[in-house]
């Protein structure tokens, strides 16, 4: 394990807290009880350990639920949104996540997140993932040490090619990076199924350490394709959209849990629908996006406790319509 990734177990915990229960304290102002260090805490109780799992090209181990910043962290310095984000951070990290996912695409989420660790000493507690999205090669060197300037790191953990965009030229490159150091591993990303034939032809011609995709309760297609390749090819899975792009929590909110999400220990749906995600054996780590603090402890909720077989689905199916 690198020096600059300190261990999950190493990171200080927080309170386990449904989301519903999170927004009811924060109206009545209370919401710095959920990033109160358990030694602040009115019971002193820890909370529940966050699972890892390994990746497969090195068996280091990586908490199973990150954090997304496509949206969130598209804020302007100063702005309320922005004032929010710290506590996202920390809330990560007080619930032992270290994965934050970001891309030059995303606006100025590279360099918030390079900002909000800086300011918070935070670095050394992140495992951090972008990508490269643009053609050839002098561009794409270009953006990428771009990346590393915003994100106020010499050496990447994931450097990914974002939508497969020119992946050949830059996975030439990245192979370099690598060699010398620059980065820690590489992958590619997408987000739609229709884009599965290309992905699949990718990932059996070539040796990567990272595939991200999407997957959901509504956005199975996964399943039956990529997900087992990217097992026997022995590559790290991270799942975008685990909430069908949000979709799918939208529309399921305003209902009540299921009874058996008990079972599971799932406090909230967002709970439940990365459960769902997290119970298929390809999946290294999902990475929910937010810019609010209270949905990054209730997510981050997800990757303890519980994880149910794949085989619990069948008997407990999500109804996504």
């Amino acid at each position: 394990m690198p020096a600059h990734f300190t261990s999950p177990d190493s990171f200080p915990r927080s309170l386990p807290m449904s989301r519903a229960t999170f927004l009811r304290l924060a109206a009545a102002g209370a919401a710095s009880l959920v990033l109160a260090s358990p030694a602040r805490t009115a019971d002193r109780t820890p909370a529940p350990a966050m699972h890892t799992r390994p990746i497969p090209a090195t068996g280091e181990r990586l908490p199973v639920i990150g954090c997304g910043t496509y949206i969130g962290f598209d804020v302007a310095h100063n702005s309320d949104e922005y004032q929010r984000l710290p506590g996202v951070l920390q809330a990560l990290f007080d619930a032992g996540g270290a994965v934050i996912d970001s891309s030059p695409m995303y606006g100025r989420a590279e360099a918030v997140t390079g900002k909000l660790l800086a300011a918070a000493g935070s670095h050394g507690k992140a495992f951090l993932a972008t990508k490269v999205w643009t053609r050839g090669r002098a561009e794409g060197i270009r953006q990428m040490e771009e990346s590393l300037r915003r994100l106020q790191v010499e050496r990447l953990d994931l450097m990914q090619i974002h939508n497969l965009v020119d992946w050949q030229t830059h996975l030439a490159t990245l192979r370099e990076w690598k060699a010398a150091g620059r980065v820690r591993y590489l992958g590619v990303t997408h987000y739609t199924a229709g884009a599965y034939d290309a992905l699949e032809a990718v990932m059996r011609a070539e040796a990567l350490d990272f595939v991200q995709i999407n997957y959901s309760a509504d956005e199975r297609e996964a399943e039956r394709r990529i997900l087992p390749l990217a097992a026997e090819r022995g590559m790290a899975v991270i799942i975008n959209r685990p909430f069908g792009g949000g979709g799918l929590l939208r529309r399921l909110r305003e209902r009540p849990l299921p009874a058996w999400a008990a079972d599971i220990g799932a406090t909230s749906w967002a709970q439940l629908l990365l459960k769902f995600v997290l119970s298929h054996p390809a999946v290294t780590c999902a990475i929910p996006g937010t810019s609010r603090p209270e949905h990054m402890a209730d997510n981050a909720l997800a990757g303890t406790g519980v994880i149910p077989a794949p085989s619990f689905w069948t008997k407990h199916p999500i109804d996504a319509t």
